[in-house]
């Protein structure tokens, strides 16, 4: 049966298999739109009804899955502490959290709702392929995030000393200046805070410069891992 059910539930190149993921793929589907849908204002108490009941039965279907993901795991423990296993569970979480107890005080637990989008992943391949390439290339993106925190400081520590007497209401400590260090090396700009004396000036467009390198290089080492994952695939 443990079998019978694993060739079911994990993806295999048989009917059944692919039947289950079709039938899970719409779920997910059908729970973000209702989920994004329990938004609009001044909905009727028979529409808020139908959607709570549509948000039960998903539930129950991803929970039974959840269950039988752990029953036909060969190793218990490392499916629910896996990538899928978290976001499985994050998948339900928000709705038994939420039972007897008030939303409004508890909003925050709607948006882990939002992880069932993840759950697509095990079942397209091209977002398998994403998925890989972001496991064969996490070494270099986590040296890359620490990097840009580096820079971040830096930033901030620079434009504070440059900008700091000229205006204290913007940059009174490095604190509040962090908000325009990220702006910047992200290159969003959005005007509210910027330099107004010659070296702050100066320091932004290295700073600007930089920025640019730092949004083109996760592109390349996401891409290049991309690229191995789907040749890797043609080989196998």
């Amino acid at each position: 049966m443990r079998q019978y059910i694993k060739s079911i539930v994990e993806l295999n190149d048989n009917p059944k298999s692919r039947v289950f993921a079709y039938i899970v793929q719409v779920l997910i589907l059908v729970s973000i739109i209702s989920f994004s849908y329990e938004t609009v204002p001044d909905l009727e108490p028979g529409t808020r009804k139908i959607l709570r009941a549509i948000e039960v039965f998903c539930v129950i279907v991803f929970t039974l899955e959840y269950l039988l993901r752990i029953y036909c795991s060969d190793k218990k423990s490392a499916f629910i502490f896996s990538f899928y296993g978290i976001i499985d569970f994050l998948a339900i979480l928000p709705f038994y959290l939420a039972l007897g107890i008030d939303l409004r005080s508890l909003r925050a637990l709607r948006f882990l709702r939002l992880f069932r989008i993840f759950k697509l992943m095990r079942y397209n391949r091209a977002l398998a392929h994403f998925s890989r390439a972001i496991n064969r290339a996490k070494e270099e993106i986590l040296l890359f995030l620490f990097v840009t925190l580096i820079l971040i400081y830096f930033s901030a520590v620079g434009i504070y000393y440059f900008e700091n007497a000229a205006q204290p209401e913007h940059f009174s400590s490095i604190f509040d200046s962090l908000w325009w260090a990220i702006i910047t090396l992200t290159t969003v700009g959005y005007g509210d805070v910027y330099p107004i004396t010659v070296g702050g000036k100066v320091f932004t467009f290295f700073i600007l410069m930089i920025g640019l390198g730092i949004v083109a290089i996760p592109t390349g080492i996401i891409s290049s891992a991309l690229t191995k994952s789907v040749d890797k695939k043609e080989e196998d």
